[in-house]
């Protein structure tokens, strides 16, 4: 069974930063498609970043565009998000979310195989 864990979320003021990473194990495809996405109380659950395996390509929500930044450790099948200029509307459970296939960063939820049970992200004003 796959797993995926996320870990680093907290409380932060506005204009600080986070480190949220998720930890993948038991995935054997070999060219799977990371994704952050998140959920804010009452709201759908709404596209952050992709990144592909191999080549560092990835995909920005434009609401985050230019303060979050997705990576990958993928000998240690590990994906990052970084988040720098935090604001109060950045609050929200974050998941990660796996797909096996596509040639595409999907910004999708249906179409992401597996997910994390999710990190607590509050940024206070």
């Amino acid at each position: 069974q796959v797993q995926l864990v996320e870990s680093g979320g907290g409380l932060v003021q506005a204009g600080g930063s986070l480190r949220l990473s998720c930890a993948a194990s038991r995935l054997t495809s070999s060219s799977y498609t990371m994704g952050w996405f998140r959920q804010a109380p009452g709201k759908e659950r709404e596209f952050v970043a992709a990144i592909f395996r191999y080549g560092g390509i990835s995909r920005y929500a434009d609401s985050v565009k230019g303060r979050f930044t997705i990576s990958r450790d993928n000998a240690r099948n590990t994906v990052f998000l970084q988040m720098n200029m935090l604001k109060p509307e950045d609050t929200a459970v974050y998941y990660c979310a796996a797909r096996l296939s596509g040639s595409t960063l999907s910004n999708m939820e249906n179409v992401y195989n597996y997910w994390g049970q999710g990190t607590q992200v509050t940024v206070s004003s």
